[in-house]
């Protein structure tokens, strides 16, 4: 069976659950997937492929996914990789394909990820910090769409089991 990493960096919880709908939906497809946190990760050695995510604050990809792909390109060179970043607070992920910001798109070229997805963010109306109240007064909510988080995993199972007979 395919053993699949779902890491993650999230800091207020958002995008640990976006990768937790993920690590479901693969494990649906058949797949044997865990979903961690990226700062957690000591060793990828056990998996076949990784999805790596990261929550994205003031422009910034999550320091927890950054490291992650920095940590591991090397053991991860040859086995395919996915990344995904969320944080939009608004439908802009659900209207059109946005770029991966620089940082996990540096990420994403290390890695030799084949595709990087965003998906929109959440952010508490009632969020703590100077920063995150302020943005939460004016644009505060969840604009994470869980269907089109698991059909993505889905089409990342569906290329897994494509290619499984040569690189998983």
């Amino acid at each position: 069976m395919t053993r699949v990493l779902v890491a993650y960096g999230s800091r207020r919880g958002s995008t640990a659950e976006i990768a937790g709908w993920i690590g479901d939906t693969l494990r649906g497809q058949g797949l044997e997937a865990e979903v961690a946190d990226a700062g957690a990760v000591r060793d990828v050695t056990p998996y076949d492929a990784v999805v790596l995510g990261g929550a994205l604050y003031a422009g910034r990809w999550h320091k927890d996914a950054r490291r992650f792909a920095r940590r591991h390109a090397a053991a991860l060179s040859g086995r395919p990789v996915w990344l995904f970043s969320s944080g939009p607070l608004d439908r802009s992920a659900d209207e059109a394909e946005i770029p991966p910001i620089p940082q996990a798109a540096r990420a994403s070229a290390a890695l030799g990820a084949r595709e990087h997805r965003t998906f929109g963010g959440r952010l508490a109306r009632d969020a703590e910090g100077f920063l995150a109240s302020r943005i939460a007064e004016r644009t505060g909510g969840d604009y994470r769409d869980p269907d089109r988080v698991r059909a993505w995993a889905r089409q990342v199972a569906e290329h897994m089991a494509a290619t499984r007979g040569t690189e998983v």
